[in-house]
């Protein structure tokens, strides 16, 4: 774990590169402006970069609290959301990196640390401007989706002898051309009828259950998938101190079928119909040059990741009844809440 922990650090410590965001006619003018061999050749190269690093703390303390809570709590946040694009001629060299981490102390399990949130999100994309459409691309994305460190059923007894994810397990990888229409670095919407998804894990998870994990089969390692997806992406400042970044992606697998037990009968259904759902937002609202307070929301739908709802057996009766905790009736969506206050560096 703190090998893990200490190569997240490091990993947010490289992407922490500082400058400041420009407008693309004007990052055009300062390279022809500092190149004279490129503005003789007419042959410029334009970089835009901007980015946000959120380091948030939350800590309590309670000494005979009539109300009762926990004695000693604290939670440690980082996000870090970054681009860097590159132009050049009629062409656009795209790349995207989000990442968070999240850690959570109590007193009551003497301070053994609980994971929050954890994900690390790379997108790279590459297009070429069309003649006839000023705003529209012929466009190759790459995709990359995991986390840093091991999950955790928390709920679990003897949760810390078993994980439930972890680095590459599972791991989400599209490879896909299509058409982009793009705004700027603000305003982004790609479509590709022909992509080709890849799920990683490993045989610890897939083994676990006969229907396997992540979608991949039992004892497998791999799962291939091909379909069409969908990805937009916008930035927007609402006010000169307030920031709103969105995503959706959409995902259709031209090959989804039921799932069969080995009786024959439908385990899960599953069909081109079930549409892989992310839909990300992130509210950025800066209160001085280096505090900050965020809002985020994540909604994921995926038919390969069941929701089941937790039980316990009651006492009196023996009978198994479900438990009635909060989201119960969300089904299967998983959906991620946070809020911090804290430090903000913006570039």
């Amino acid at each position: 774990m703190r090998l893990r922990l200490l190569s997240v650090l490091l990993l947010t410590a490289i992407s922490f590169t500082a400058t400041a965001q420009l407008d693309i006619d004007d990052d055009l003018k300062k390279s022809v402006w500092k190149k004279s061999l490129a503005l003789q050749n007419k042959d410029t190269v334009a970089w835009l970069y901007n980015g946000t690093l959120n380091i948030g703390l939350n800590q309590g303390f309670l000494h005979n609290w009539a109300a009762g809570g926990e004695i000693a709590s604290a939670t440690v946040t980082g996000l870090f959301s970054g681009s860097l694009n590159r132009l050049y001629h009629r062409s656009v060299w795209s790349n995207n990196l989000d990442m968070t981490y999240s850690l959570f102390y109590a007193y009551s399990n003497s301070f053994v640390p609980k994971k929050m949130d954890d994900r690390v999100d790379f997108t790279s994309k590459y297009g070429y401007r069309l003649d006839t459409a000023r705003d529209f691309y012929l466009t190759g994305l790459f995709n990359f989706k995991s986390q840093f460190t091991k999950g955790y059923d928390y709920e679990a007894p003897n949760w810390d002898s078993f994980s439930t994810s972890d680095f590459l397990s599972p791991a989400y990888f599209i490879l896909a051309p299509g058409i982009e229409y793009r705004k700027g670095t603000s305003l982004s919407l790609f479509l590709s009828p022909a992509a080709a998804r890849l799920t990683t894990a490993s045989t610890y998870y897939t083994s676990q259950s006969p229907e396997g994990a992540f979608g991949v089969k039992f004892g497998e390692t791999t799962r291939m998938e091909f379909g069409a997806y969908f990805s937009g992406r916008y930035l927007v400042n609402i006010t000169e101190n307030l920031t709103y970044k969105t995503r959706l992606d959409l995902y259709m697998n031209y090959l989804a079928k039921d799932v069969l037990d080995a009786a024959g009968n439908v385990v899960k259904e599953d069909s081109p119909g079930n549409v892989d759902i992310l839909f990300d937002n992130l509210f950025s609202w800066k209160l001085g040059k280096y505090l900050s307070v965020t809002l985020g929301a994540t909604f994921i739908y995926d038919n390969d990741l069941p929701y089941v709802a937790p039980t316990q057996v009651n006492a009196t009766t023996g009978q198994t009844e479900k438990l009635d905790e909060p989201g119960n009736e969300l089904g299967w969506w998983q959906i991620k809440q946070t809020f911090s206050i804290g430090f903000q560096y913006k570039f």
